[in-house]
Parts: structure tokens; C-alpha cells; sequence
């Protein structure tokens, strides 16, 4: 069956774009100690400050995990999805593809950097997909914080790995029973992991494929 995902314009799109991803370099990352990247990447303060130093580089999802957003949210139906996390939009392409398979939707993105924001719109547009996307701009400890669709099948957390706990606070009510949450990178996120994981926590989750754990709403 032919899909969104596997024709023109976005196979060809997504194939240049992983490309790019792959060659992009941050010179400012590169000279960082070790010891000064796992403080970043642990910080719930300074989040804004580490992915200045990463506007560079795409940070983004794997083939393998793209094609998982896309089954996920083509299986479940979905036809509304929150991320935290836009970077250049690959994940965005992924998760919007599903929703034009899936008959239509909205996808609220949320993105602070504002280079990555003009190259992710613009990513949209040559994939045909921007029409089913909102791109919010900022902090998305606000930007997620009000004006969400009542009912939410699908999150993807994908942004600041320190703050995942603190966007599911932001969207869990309004998650759907069965809803999915993705969330990419967790080995950077014990809380998050430590939450969707208590039997007491309202999910069930597990992880999948390296460092992605997959989470559905219970209730």
C-alpha cells in the first residue's frame, strides 16, 4: 500500500535530511568537557543554555524510531499529537505523515531555538505536511502549557531529556485512556523513568529499542 512516508515529496525529503543531519557539526559541543555535558544534559536550569550550544546539530530521531512514531500513530488512530522537541522536524514529518494517512489531525510542536524553527517550517512545507502543524515557539514549559486539544492520542518527548517529567505534568490530563507516550534518549531522564514505570503511576511502560520507552496511559 502506498503511504504519506514511503512517495514523493517526502521519501526523497527525508533521505536528504538524514543526510544533512548526519554531516552537521557544533564545534562549540566538540570542545565541551565530558564532565560539563552530563551537567547540561542533567539540568533542569540550564536546559536553554546547552541546546544553544547545540543549534548546529539535528539531534534527530532514528530511521528505525521514525518509522516506529509512524506505525504508532497510524495504529492508534491518532489524530491528535503533542511534541516537545522539534529540532529540524525529522520526528515532525514522521508523526504528521501518519495523520494524513490517518484522514487529517493537528500536531502541536514545540520548539525554543529560532533557526531550528525557520529550517523545521520550512521542512514542513517541501513535505506538504506544514497544514497539520502548529510550531510553537519558546520554552515549552509554557508554550505546553495552555491551548491543548482536550483529548491527546499520541506525546512525543524529545526536547531537554532533564524536563520530561515536567512536560508530562503539563499534558497528562489531558491524555486520552490508551494514549501513547514516546520518549526518546530516557537514559538521560531517572525520574521520568522511575514514574512511568511505578505500578502506582498510571502507565504502563516499557523500554524499546535501546533508549526509547514506550508508554500507554492507563485508566
Amino acid at each position: 500500500m502506498i503511504t504519506t512516508l514511503s512517495t514523493a515529496p517526502l521519501a526523497p525529503l527525508l533521505d536528504r535530511l538524514f543526510k544533512q543531519a548526519d554531516e552537521a557539526r557544533s564545534p562549540a559541543w566538540a570542545a565541551m568537557a565530558h564532565e560539563e555535558r552530563e551537567r547540561f544534559m542533567h539540568s533542569k536550569t540550564d536546559y536553554l543554555a546547552l541546546y544553544g550550544h547545540l543549534k548546529d546539530l539535528w539531534l534527530p530521531v532514528s530511521r528505525e524510531t521514525g518509522t516506529l512514531l509512524y506505525m504508532l500513530a497510524r495504529s492508534a488512530n491518532a489524530r491528535t499529537i503533542v511534541e516537545f522537541g522539534t529540532s529540524f522536524g525529522i520526528s515532525t514529518l514522521y508523526l504528521a505523515a501518519a495523520l494524513r494517512d490517518n484522514g487529517g489531525g493537528r500536531l502541536i510542536t514545540s520548539e525554543f531555538e529560532p533557526s531550528k524553527l525557520a529550517q523545521a517550517r520550512a521542512n514542513l512545507t517541501a513535505g506538504g505536511l506544514i497544514d497539520l502543524v502548529e510550531i510553537r515557539a519558546g520554552d515549552a514549559l509554557k508554550t505546553l502549557a495552555a491551548d491543548l486539544p482536550p483529548s491527546i492520542d499520541l506525546l512525543l518527548l524529545d526536547g531537554a531529556k532533564s524536563l520530561y517529567s515536567d512536560i508530562l505534568s503539563l499534558v497528562e490530563k489531558r491524555l486520552r485512556p490508551g494514549a501513547l507516550i514516546v520518549a526518546d534518549n530516557t537514559d538521560y531522564s531517572p525520574d521520568y523513568l522511575a514514574r512511568v514505570r511505578s505500578p502506582a503511576g498510571g502507565y504502563l511502560s516499557t523500554p524499546f529499542a535501546q533508549d526509547v520507552e514506550l508508554s500507554i496511559k492507563l485508566g
